[in-house]
């Protein structure tokens, strides 16, 4: 069952930042196609909350990626999965702005839509990695950098190359990726642990990434 909490049409999305004028947080922000959720997503989601003191992570899945051939795995399937994987933590928020505006996903446009209904808020880009390296060539990388603090999470070993300040966060080095998931699902190797166990079953009831062509 889909939690409502997390979960939140865009009408409600908008009456809830209408409801909090005057009232700025400092949110964290991650987006992607979440396909599926992991450990190293939550725990990096975890980490630049608790050390940048953020209100909360608000995860945003990505319509159609930019970046990457547009996910296999449906909307709804790749939402509920985010949901029950957050839903214990009071601080994570699914907002779905866009797969609800569909087309492509670019973050800017996202942050447009987000500066505009809730100026009042601090706004943290929480990225990966491979995202810090990657970030210039984002669509207006360089106004979007200027509408958010960007946040980049530490891999030991990893060359880092940011071409924007940057606000660094450690965190244990959790070398996994959506795609090794698929593709442990579809060669039958166990994903235990690496997912929450919530996901694990919704992945194994639903009969996800079992098609190998799917990584």
């Amino acid at each position: 069952m889909v939690n409502p909490r997390c979960i939140e049409p865009t009408t409600k999305v908008e009456a809830e930042l209408k409801g909090e004028q005057g009232k700025g947080r400092q949110i964290g922000i991650m987006g992607g196609t979440f396909n599926p959720v992991h450990i190293a997503h939550l725990v990096a989601a975890e980490q630049a909350m608790t050390k940048l003191r953020l209100d909360e992570v608000w995860f945003i899945p990505d319509n159609i990626p930019p970046h990457k051939n547009a996910p296999l795995t449906s909307a709804k399937d790749r939402a509920t999965m985010l949901d029950l994987a957050t839903r214990n933590n009071p601080k994570f928020r699914v907002k779905l702005l866009e797969l609800f505006r569909g087309g492509v996903s670019y973050t800017v446009d996202t942050m447009r839509y987000l500066k505009e209904k809730a100026p009042q808020n601090d706004y943290y880009l929480i990225m990966g990695s491979d995202q810090v390296n990657s970030f210039h060539t984002w669509k207006e990388a360089p106004t979007l950098a200027k509408m958010v603090t960007l946040v980049g999470i530490r891999r030991p070993g990893y060359p880092q190359d940011p071409q924007y300040p940057m606000i660094w966060v450690d965190a244990p080095d959790i070398r996994l990726s959506s795609t090794a998931i698929r593709r442990s699902v579809a060669t039958g190797t166990s994903i235990r642990y690496l997912v929450p166990d919530a996901v694990r079953e919704y992945i194994e009831e639903k009969g996800l990434y079992l098609d190998e062509t799917n990584f």
